[in-house]
């Protein structure tokens, strides 16, 4: 009875040590490789250390200041398009889990993103996010800016965030530059359609205005730390075989004549509002 019993306790013992390590090994994740807003889809990136945006990029807006002004200005013109279509592709915009995140650009791309048709592009697109998110951690730790929503106190667009954004600092953009990041590598892989997927890059990072989540400044940031990470990304052998590998993938699926599995009528129309002009 007593061998028995200490065999249950030595068992207990050791499950529990291994749920433990096991999250601790998840929080250390966390804490290198993403922003907490970005829980699912995610991979190793290409880089071994995430650029440093504590070191890159200047103070936030100070309150009072006329910056801030302008960031709350900014955020209540686009308060106004709570509960329309752009508001909608805000919400969509906000999930950044694969396959979810994989449609983004498929109608600027004109073409299907996925692991079947063209899987060197979607793992780079998991890979780049890894990147991009993480390059924002540091100064999202260093200044800790509370969120539009925790001031404003309207609703953002994708609710299921919310708890975990209270935590993670505004500043800059994970979000941001995580789409930033996208368009840059995908207007390599795919140069016949970069205005289109440069417009849809730049309304990615608006929509976390839209959203009600981030400030403009937060999002300018964003922008710089995702093209910042695009520039260290091509020293990375890996990173320019998958670009390259991406670009004959997409040839290929438009040669099948595949098109787009996303709702591109929707999303053009949604991208086509715009808050309404101030007084």
């Amino acid at each position: 009875m007593i061998n028995q019993s200490a065999r249950s306790v030595a068992g207990g013992v050791a499950l529990f040590a291994a749920i433990l390590i096991s999250a601790i090994g998840r929080i250390a994740a966390d804490e290198t490789a993403a922003p907490p807003e970005m829980t699912s889809g995610r991979a190793a990136g290409y880089l071994a250390r995430p650029l440093d945006s504590a070191a890159l990029l200047p103070r936030p807006p100070a309150d009072g200041s006329a910056a801030q002004a302008l960031d709350m200005q900014i955020d209540f013109a686009d308060l106004a398009l709570q509960g329309t279509d752009r508001w909608k592709l805000a919400g969509s915009d906000a999930d950044l889990s694969f396959p979810h995140a994989a449609d983004v650009f498929a109608c600027a791309l004109n073409a299907p993103v996925t692991p079947s048709d063209t899987p060197r592009l979607y793992k780079m697109l998991q890979r780049v996010a890894t990147d991009a998110g993480a390059s924002t951690r540091t100064a999202k730790d260093r200044y800790r800016r509370p969120r539009p929503f925790m001031l404003n106190h309207s609703p953002t667009c994708f609710p299921a965030a919310d708890n975990a954004l209270r935590s993670s600092g505004s500043y800059p953009s994970g979000h941001t530059a995580i789409g930033w990041a996208w368009a840059l590598a995908l207007s390599e892989a795919s140069p016949d359609q970069s205005e289109a997927i440069l417009a849809r890059g730049r309304a990615f990072g608006e929509s976390r205005l839209v959203c009600n989540v981030h400030w403009d400044s937060d999002v300018i940031e964003g922008l710089f730390m995702g093209a910042a990470t695009v520039a260290r990304l091509h020293a990375e052998p890996e990173f320019v075989a998958d670009l390259e590998a991406a670009k004959a993938e997409l040839a290929a699926a438009r040669a099948k004549g595949l098109p787009p599995q996303s709702d591109c009528k929707f999303e053009a129309a949604a991208l086509a509002e715009t808050p309404p002009p101030g007084p």
